[in-house]
């Protein structure tokens, strides 16, 4: 099993929940999060001001996949959330080595 962890431009969320949804997964966590890599922000202009937003607004999507599916599940992240253009995000891929379902106590990857 892997959790995938997908940091995205929040405007490319729908096109990537439905990209997942067409390749069979059917759970996610989404979280408002901010931050910045090499865009390092940008200057804005309010009421005449000018001043710099450092951290930008993103959303973290977290999705646990069977390992099988995790290579699928990068991929049409990537197709859906890329512009081409900086700050589209970043993912990372990392192992789960037990995962439970509270409800049933369903383990590993009944669970997902």
């Amino acid at each position: 099993m892997k959790l995938v962890v997908a940091i995205i431009k929040p405007f490319k969320l729908d096109e990537v929940r439905q990209a997942l949804t067409e390749i069979g997964v059917h759970g996610m966590t989404v979280t408002e999060v901010k931050g910045y890599g090499r865009q390092r922000g940008h200057t804005e202009i309010y009421r005449g001001a000018e001043y710099i937003v450092n951290f930008l607004p993103k959303l973290r999507i977290e999705i646990a996949v069977d390992s099988a599916l995790a290579d699928k599940a990068v991929e049409v992240i990537t197709r859906g959330a890329r512009t081409g253009q900086i700050g589209d995000g970043k993912i990372f891929v990392t192992p789960i080595e037990h995962a439970l379902r509270i409800r049933t106590g369903e383990t590993d990857s009944d669970a997902l």
